[in-house]
């Protein structure tokens, strides 16, 4: 007979699960979506075992649900994410984060001469892809972000 084991987390009655984080992405999450000023309980475990993924994280956020730009920033950070839906103690709605073609407002370009970092503009970049990596293209100054120069706003 095979020996079962159970993780044992405790089920939200609303609110929203963020599965199939990489697992060394998880505090990016928490900081990137600011969880830390959130008042209702949130609970997550991290260096899960996964099939897709090795290795994973999981956020469970009580009596939050995302907004679309929050989901990007998501996107961003954990293309691969999955949001589950939670009312009443069911899974009524299950959204795979994509990224999204163009972002306003999230990140700062990292370019000092960049307009947006002396003017009162909105930052404004295309999403695009370098050496099978995510990137940001600048509108206004063209300069390309590769992932780990991203600084959220």
């Amino acid at each position: 007979m095979k020996d079962k084991k159970e993780l044992k987390v405790s089920a939200i009655k609303n609110g929203t699960v963020i599965d199939h984080i990489p697992a060394s992405k998880l505090f990016k999450v928490i900081d990137i979506l600011k969880l830390y000023t959130i008042e209702t309980p949130i609970t997550f475990g991290t260096n899960l075992e996964s099939k897709k993924l090795g290795s994973k994280a999981i956020i469970k956020i009580a009596d939050k649900f995302f907004e679309k730009d929050e989901i990007n920033r998501i996107a961003l950070i954990a293309p691969e994410a999955q949001l589950n839906i939670i009312k009443d103690y069911q899974v009524v709605e299950k959204k795979t984060v994509q990224l999204p073609n163009e972002i306003s407002g999230i990140a700062k370009c990292f370019n000092p001469k960049c307009v947006t970092n002396h003017e009162d503009v909105t930052t404004r970049f295309s999403v695009e892809e370098k050496d099978g990596k995510m990137a940001l293209k600048c509108h206004y100054c063209e300069k390309i972000m590769e992932e780990e120069n991203i600084n959220f706003l």
